[in-house]
Protein backbone atom coordinates (compact mmCIF):
# COMPACT_ATOMS: atom_id res chain seq x y z
CA UNK A 1 0.00 0.00 0.00
CA UNK A 2 1.14 3.11 -0.83
CA UNK A 3 0.76 6.84 0.90
CA UNK A 4 -1.84 7.63 -1.79
CA UNK A 5 -4.25 4.87 -0.86
CA UNK A 6 -3.64 5.46 2.64
CA UNK A 7 -4.74 9.42 2.37
CA UNK A 8 -7.80 7.86 0.93
CA UNK A 9 -8.42 5.35 3.11
CA UNK A 10 -7.94 8.46 6.07
CA UNK A 11 -10.48 10.47 4.70
CA UNK A 12 -13.22 7.82 3.91
CA UNK A 13 -12.58 6.28 7.37
CA UNK A 14 -12.73 9.84 8.60
CA UNK A 15 -16.29 10.46 6.76
CA UNK A 16 -18.01 7.01 7.41
CA UNK A 17 -17.32 7.50 11.00
CA UNK A 18 -16.91 10.87 12.11
CA UNK A 19 -19.03 12.51 9.26
CA UNK A 20 -16.24 15.31 8.90
CA UNK A 21 -13.39 15.25 6.53
CA UNK A 22 -10.35 15.10 6.93
CA UNK A 23 -8.15 17.55 5.22
CA UNK A 24 -4.40 16.97 5.91
CA UNK A 25 -1.65 14.97 5.36
CA UNK A 26 -1.50 11.39 5.87
CA UNK A 27 1.35 8.96 5.41
CA UNK A 28 3.15 6.16 6.43
CA UNK A 29 6.35 6.09 8.34
CA UNK A 30 8.30 3.33 8.71
CA UNK A 31 10.52 4.37 11.77
CA UNK A 32 7.94 4.37 13.87
CA UNK A 33 8.63 1.09 16.30
CA UNK A 34 6.49 0.69 19.49
CA UNK A 35 3.56 3.03 18.18
CA UNK A 36 0.90 1.89 15.71
CA UNK A 37 0.53 5.57 14.71
CA UNK A 38 0.96 9.46 15.72
CA UNK A 39 -1.06 12.39 15.19
CA UNK A 40 1.56 15.51 14.86
CA UNK A 41 -0.53 18.63 16.35
CA UNK A 42 1.42 21.27 14.87
CA UNK A 43 1.02 20.45 11.30
CA UNK A 44 -2.25 17.92 12.12
CA UNK A 45 -0.68 14.92 9.82
CA UNK A 46 -1.37 11.61 10.84
CA UNK A 47 1.44 8.89 10.43
CA UNK A 48 1.04 4.97 10.59
CA UNK A 49 3.43 1.95 10.87
CA UNK A 50 3.23 0.01 7.84
CA UNK A 51 4.56 -2.80 10.00
CA UNK A 52 1.39 -2.96 11.89
CA UNK A 53 0.00 -3.56 8.42
CA UNK A 54 2.20 -6.17 7.57
CA UNK A 55 1.74 -8.38 10.98
CA UNK A 56 -1.77 -8.19 11.67
CA UNK A 57 -3.77 -6.65 8.22
CA UNK A 58 -6.33 -3.84 7.80
CA UNK A 59 -9.03 -4.26 10.49
CA UNK A 60 -5.79 -3.32 12.91
CA UNK A 61 -4.75 -0.50 10.87
CA UNK A 62 -8.59 0.40 11.04
CA UNK A 63 -8.37 0.60 14.48
CA UNK A 64 -5.03 2.45 14.51
CA UNK A 65 -6.50 5.02 12.28
CA UNK A 66 -10.15 5.63 14.49
CA UNK A 67 -7.47 6.15 17.20
CA UNK A 68 -5.39 8.90 15.38
CA UNK A 69 -8.08 10.48 14.13
CA UNK A 70 -10.19 10.56 17.56
CA UNK A 71 -7.11 13.18 18.53
CA UNK A 72 -7.34 14.49 15.00
CA UNK A 73 -10.64 15.76 15.21
CA UNK A 74 -11.08 16.25 18.97
CA UNK A 75 -7.94 18.71 18.70
CA UNK A 76 -9.19 20.40 15.91
CA UNK A 77 -12.14 21.69 17.51
CA UNK A 78 -10.68 22.78 20.99
CA UNK A 79 -11.79 19.77 22.56
CA UNK A 80 -10.20 17.43 25.31
CA UNK A 81 -7.64 15.24 22.54
CA UNK A 82 -5.21 13.72 25.23
CA UNK A 83 -5.48 10.25 26.27
CA UNK A 84 -7.03 10.52 29.64
CA UNK A 85 -9.63 13.04 28.32
CA UNK A 86 -12.83 11.94 28.74
CA UNK A 87 -13.91 13.34 25.61
CA UNK A 88 -11.34 11.03 24.16
CA UNK A 89 -12.53 7.73 25.67
CA UNK A 90 -15.73 8.41 24.75
CA UNK A 91 -15.48 9.15 20.91
CA UNK A 92 -13.05 6.46 20.76
CA UNK A 93 -15.41 3.91 22.17
CA UNK A 94 -18.09 5.09 19.99
CA UNK A 95 -16.05 4.90 16.75
CA UNK A 96 -14.83 1.23 17.82
CA UNK A 97 -11.30 2.41 17.72
CA UNK A 98 -8.17 0.87 19.34
CA UNK A 99 -6.73 2.36 23.08
CA UNK A 100 -3.18 0.68 21.97
CA UNK A 101 -1.81 -1.28 18.91
CA UNK A 102 -0.29 -5.02 19.42
CA UNK A 103 3.20 -5.37 19.81
CA UNK A 104 4.70 -6.29 17.24
CA UNK A 105 5.71 -10.48 16.64
CA UNK A 106 8.85 -10.08 15.44
CA UNK A 107 9.94 -7.58 18.64
CA UNK A 108 10.94 -4.55 16.56
CA UNK A 109 11.37 -1.62 18.96
CA UNK A 110 11.37 -3.74 21.98
CA UNK A 111 14.05 -1.88 24.33
CA UNK A 112 17.18 -4.42 25.43
CA UNK A 113 17.10 -5.55 28.94
CA UNK A 114 18.44 -2.35 31.21
CA UNK A 115 21.21 -4.70 32.89
CA UNK A 116 24.17 -6.89 30.98
CA UNK A 117 25.90 -7.81 33.82
CA UNK A 118 26.13 -8.86 36.99
CA UNK A 119 28.59 -9.09 39.69
CA UNK A 120 28.19 -11.73 42.74
CA UNK A 121 30.06 -11.78 45.79
CA UNK A 122 31.87 -15.20 45.98
CA UNK A 123 31.47 -15.22 49.40
CA UNK A 124 28.34 -14.40 50.37
CA UNK A 125 26.25 -14.50 46.91
CA UNK A 126 25.02 -10.94 46.90
CA UNK A 127 24.23 -9.68 43.37
CA UNK A 128 24.96 -6.56 41.91
CA UNK A 129 23.22 -5.69 38.36
CA UNK A 130 25.04 -3.33 35.70
CA UNK A 131 24.75 -1.96 32.40
CA UNK A 132 28.56 -1.20 31.57
CA UNK A 133 30.98 -3.71 32.21
CA UNK A 134 33.37 -2.78 35.06
CA UNK A 135 36.35 -4.33 36.51
CA UNK A 136 35.29 -6.53 39.36
CA UNK A 137 38.98 -6.22 40.65
CA UNK A 138 38.74 -2.31 41.86
CA UNK A 139 35.49 -3.47 43.32
CA UNK A 140 34.57 -5.08 47.18
CA UNK A 141 31.23 -6.51 48.45
CA UNK A 142 29.74 -3.91 50.00
CA UNK A 143 28.13 -6.43 52.76
CA UNK A 144 30.50 -8.53 53.64
CA UNK A 145 33.84 -6.80 51.51
CA UNK A 146 34.59 -10.23 49.72
CA UNK A 147 36.06 -10.24 45.74
CA UNK A 148 33.28 -10.12 43.30
CA UNK A 149 33.09 -12.43 40.10
CA UNK A 150 31.75 -10.68 37.01
CA UNK A 151 28.61 -12.85 34.82
CA UNK A 152 27.17 -11.23 31.41
CA UNK A 153 23.23 -11.78 31.59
Amino acid sequence: MENEELQQWIEQVSLDHFGVPFTHEALFNRRLTTTGGRYMLKSHRIEINPHQLEAYGREEVEKIIKHELCHYHLHIRGRGYQHRDPEFKALLQKVGGSRFCQSLPDGKGRKPLPYRYKLVCKSCGTEYLRKRKVDPKRYRCGRCAGKLGIHTI
